[in-house]
């Protein structure tokens, strides 16, 4: 492919080069270097995470899971039952539970932020994959916009090839036809 970069934007996406997103860009060029853009987005993502937000993910992935929901269920009817039934006199938090409800909004203002922040990195993925999957599918649809040129390009030099066929065979039988009829004259004339 002999082409540049101005060529491909005018022919494929019909915008001048100086239109092309970043993007647009890379996908062209790498059409012209005949190169992959295809990559493996997940790794690179997991590689640019830092230790917090890598603590904050399997926060949490663990606090949305049935293990902890299941756990910490465990640990409320513990606690009640604990503080009702087992300590009575002695219970530490009694009935109406406040040091437990303290603990739990304590947690809830400790895992709310921190889901989010998960939440909010998991959007940022979502962009760079969608990026991704576009860049691929613009890939894909000029290199299939150039296969539909060379099967055009093909078909027509075949036409081509067959018309100049044809006109040879046209030319071949008007000379048989010319010599058959200077053959049939000739035997006309013998009899």
């Amino acid at each position: 492919m002999n082409k540049s970069i101005e060529d491909l934007a005018k022919r494929w996406l019909k915008r001048r080069s100086d239109g092309l997103s970043m993007l647009e860009h890379r996908v062209l060029q790498s059409a012209i270097e005949r190169k992959t853009i295809s990559r493996d987005t997940n790794e690179t993502y997991a590689e640019q995470l830092t230790l917090g937000q890598r603590l904050a993910d399997g926060i949490a992935r663990f606090g949305g899971s049935w293990s902890f929901i299941l756990g910490f269920l465990g640990f409320l009817v513990l606690w009640a039952v604990g503080n009702v039934y087992l300590l009575r006199q002695d219970a530490f938090d009694p009935y109406p539970f406040i040091f437990l409800n303290l603990v739990l909004s304590m947690l809830a203002a400790i895992q709310a932020p921190v889901i989010m922040m998960s939440q909010n990195r998991q959007a940022q993925r979502d962009r760079i994959d969608a990026a991704h999957d576009y860049e691929v599918n613009l890939k894909a649809e000029i290199e299939i916009m150039a296969l539909h040129e060379k099967l055009d390009e093909m078909r027509h030099s075949q036409i081509m090839g067959m018309c100049e066929d044809i006109a040879r065979i046209s030319q071949r039988v008007e000379s048989m036809e010319g010599r058959l009829s200077a053959l049939h004259d000739a035997a006309k004339g013998k009899r």
